[in-house]
């Protein structure tokens, strides 16, 4: 990312203060997200990805709801990513993290993750989350009951040690 594009999102994260509404907030990061991406993304699959991770990343705000497939009720985190994907790409997944982590082609190596990828995480073996990567080790998800919709890092904090494996799914 350049400075440049650092500095856009970060203007519009510090303009976030409790009083603007969700979506003043998914205003403001989908336009930091266009100068993020910047012109000429629209060539090849980049288009169909900056298309996929500014529906998502649109949804930023929305509240966590366990089994919402929608923004109007919510959404748990594969409800999210099955709502993006579908409306963004017009590609249906299946409906739970579990079966998501079987479909698209294999990730183990966090650092040959690519923007768009979904990324699974887990305990002893068994993939209990899902998120969509987009870029700079971050990753875009529904998180749990008392949370909205949001961008974590996954190499740290919570996430650090639960990452599983990513996915690249065929047709993006």
């Amino acid at each position: 990312m350049s400075a440049d594009a650092g500095n856009a999102a970060g203007i519009g994260r510090s303009m976030m203060g409790d009083t603007m509404t969700l979506s003043d907030r998914a205003l403001i990061l989908a336009t930091d997200f266009n100068r993020m991406v910047g012109p000429g993304a629209e060539a090849g699959g980049q288009g169909k990805i900056k298309n996929l991770l500014q529906s998502a990343m649109a949804l930023i705000g929305t509240p966590y709801r366990w089994g919402g497939t929608s923004p109007d009720s919510g959404f748990d985190c594969s409800g999210l990513v099955g709502y993006v994907f579908r409306n963004a790409l017009g590609i249906e997944l299946p409906r739970v993290s579990r079966e998501m982590a079987k479909r698209g082609r294999l990730i183990d190596d966090r650092n040959a993750l690519a923007e768009g990828d979904l990324v699974f995480f887990g305990k002893r073996g068994r993939v209990d989350h899902v998120g969509i990567y987009v870029g700079d080790g971050q990753f875009v998800h529904a998180p749990s009951r008392g949370k909205d919709v949001m961008v974590s890092r996954m190499d740290t904090g919570y996430w650090g040690n639960k990452f599983m494996s990513g996915r690249r799914v065929e047709g993006i």
